[in-house]
This record gives C-alpha cells, sequence and structure tokens, in this order.
C-alpha cells in the first residue's frame, strides 16, 4: 500500500482524496516526502493480541516491524504469521532498547518514511492509524502524540488516570514541552524526529525521553485524540512502572537541563534559609539571645543553595559548549 491510501481513508465522502505529494508544504514535495508508512511495535510476551494488532495495522500501512524483545511465548511465530517482519532481541531489554532496535533498522531500510508506534497489547485501535499519521505525511509535525485526554475520553480506571496524569505533569513542568498525555504509546514519527531519538532508558521511560528530545531539538508536536481499550489487568506493578519513569524523567533532568534542576534546588534551599533567618532575626530582636542552632541551619541553607546554582550554572554552560562544539 502506498501514503495516499492513508489520505483516501480520512477523505470525506463524495470529495476526491488528497494524495500525500499534494499536501505537503511548497518545496518538500519530492525527496523529504514520507515515501513508506511503517508501523512499529515493541512486544514482549504479547502472543494474546500481537496477531490482530498486526493484521488490524496493515490495513493502513505499507510494513509492519516487531521487535520481539526477548518473550518467552509465540509472540515471534504469531507476529510473523500475521505478516510482520519480526527483529528478535536475545533477551529482554525494555521498551527503550526494543524500540532503539526498531528505529534504528527502520530508519537504515527506508530513507524517508513515516513510522507509527503502536503497543502490543491491543489498547491500541489502529484504525486510528491515518488520523495519527497524517500530519506527519503532510509535514505539519514531526512528532504527533495520540492523547487519551482530549476530545475522546476513554474508559480508563482511576487509579490509572491518577498516574497517567502525575506522569504528565512532571514530565511537562520538567521537559518544559507540555502535552495532555505524554505517557500515550501511540504516536507517529517523522525520519528526522525518529534520527534525533537516543533512548537511555531500558524500561518504559521512552515516551518521556521523546518529549525531552523534542523540546530540545525544536521538534514541531501535534496531539490526535485516540481512543483507548483497557480490558485487561496490567501486567506490570503501576508503582514500579511510574517509579521507573520517574527515575528516567530525574536522569533526563541532569543530563539536559542541569541549571533547571540544579536552579530549583538552589531556589528551595535559599527560601528555606530566607525564612529561618528571619526567624533567627526575629528572635534575637524579641528575647536578645542568638539561637545558635537555627542560626546554623540557616547558614547552611544559604551555603547549599550557593553551591547548587553554581554547580548548575557551571554544567549549563559546559553543556551549552560541548553542544556547540559538536554541532561544527
Amino acid at each position: 500500500m502506498s501514503t495516499s491510501f492513508v489520505n483516501d481513508m480520512l477523505a470525506p465522502m463524495g470529495q476526491p482524496a488528497i494524495h500525500h505529494s499534494q499536501t505537503l508544504a511548497p518545496g518538500l514535495a519530492g525527496s523529504d516526502a514520507p515515501t513508506h508508512i511503517v508501523a512499529l511495535i515493541a512486544a514482549y510476551n504479547e502472543a494474546r493480541f500481537i496477531g490482530s494488532v498486526v493484521i488490524g495495522a496493515r490495513a493502513f500501512v505499507d510494513t509492519v516491524v516487531v521487535v520481539d524483545d526477548g518473550s518467552a511465548d509465540d509472540t515471534r511465530r504469531i507476529a510473523e504469521s500475521a505478516g510482520a517482519h519480526v527483529l528478535p532481541m536475545p533477551q529482554n531489554g525494555g521498551k527503550g532498547a526494543a524500540l532503539q532496535h526498531g528505529l534504528k533498522f527502520v530508519l537504515e531500510t527506508y530513507s524517508q518514511c513515516a513510522i507509527v508506534l503502536l503497543d502490543g497489547d491491543g489498547q491500541h485501535d489502529p484504525n486510528e492509524i491515518p488520523t495519527v499519521v497524517q500530519p506527519i505525511l503532510a509535514n505539519d509535525a514531526d512528532m504527533v502524540v495520540g492523547s487519551r485526554f482530549l476530545d475522546v475520553r476513554s474508559q480508563i480506571p482511576w487509579w490509572r488516570q491518577i498516574g497517567q496524569h502525575s506522569l504528565t505533569l512532571v514530565t511537562n513542568v520538567a521537559s518544559g514541552a507540555p502535552l495532555t498525555d505524554s505517557q500515550s504509546g501511540f504516536r507517529a514519527l517523522s525520519s528526522r524526529a525518529a534520527q534525533k531519538f537516543t533512548f537511555s532508558g531500558k524500561g518504559f521511560s521512552v515516551e518521556s525521553e521523546m518529549q525531552f528530545a523534542a523540546r530540545q531539538h525544536d521538534l514541531r508536536v501535534q496531539e490526535i485524540s485516540i481512543t483507548c481499550v483497557y480490558e485487561e489487568p496490567p501486567k506490570r506493578n503501576p508503582v514500579k512502572h511510574g517509579l521507573q519513569v520517574l527515575d528516567g524523567i530525574l536522569r533526563m533532568v541532569l543530563q539536559l537541563r542541569p541549571l533547571f534542576f540544579f536552579g530549583l534546588l538552589s531556589a528551595t534551599m535559599l527560601m528555606m534559609g530566607l525564612v529561618l533567618g528571619l526567624k533567627v532575626v526575629t528572635n534575637f530582636n524579641t528575647y536578645h539571645e542568638l539561637a545558635v542552632g537555627y542560626a546554623l541551619i540557616t547558614v547552611m541553607l544559604v551555603v547549599m543553595g550557593s553551591i547548587f546554582l553554581s554547580t548548575g550554572v557551571t554544567l549549563h554552560a559546559l553543556r551549552s559548549f560541548l553542544a556547540q562544539r559538536l554541532d561544527k
């Protein structure tokens, strides 16, 4: 199937379809235009659902690539039988490693392509692929995120919503690139965006990493409403999952936004020192005695705040210098 098939699916009933080359901005149709649509699915022990996911996706893409992340069941055999190209991993390395492996293969195989990321557990509706990938084909975005919290409201368990909104809030504040659904695994990427992603985390912080990378590389990001199905209990402990994502976010803040991280710590320490210092001064004026303990804590907070601030400025300057050197 060609990319024009997606536009045919989106065309209003009774009106001619707008084909891919017509949707691009002037001067961009041609060598830079996506010529292939690939669905990339990272799967670990998804034998129950992977077949239907692959078959559903094949109706809207040219190629389906499944990264079998060391599954112990029949995920690989079923995915191949359903028509997917399967990339086997020798052992379970986590979603980050699986997607990194899959993106490398896709980019090496197809120089210009649009990549649709789907989960292998059947939560995402392949019929929504045309809507999610369309901004990539039209060159209106570098990354499209399928959001569960825009216009369409999926039946998501309340405890999942709390976790998802909490992680989205933390990711938005830490990355500086706000989204309504930072943890959605249903998204589309341009070749340009995929080339910018290098996942350091092995677990489930990859979606948050994409958000950091989007801000770092000034990628154009859109959100599209999607539906999601939650009929099965979670395979992983939700608390452990959330802690993995938070660990990944903290690591990315330290690497990519050191001034924000250490500046926040510094502001907290200095504010606490100021409040405690005012208490020391007030007590001295009232009782004419110096609260030595509080005074020492005040000095410690001010010194630590100053150290954190200088550390953040130094790391920020060093990171900017290295980035400029690498760009040359």
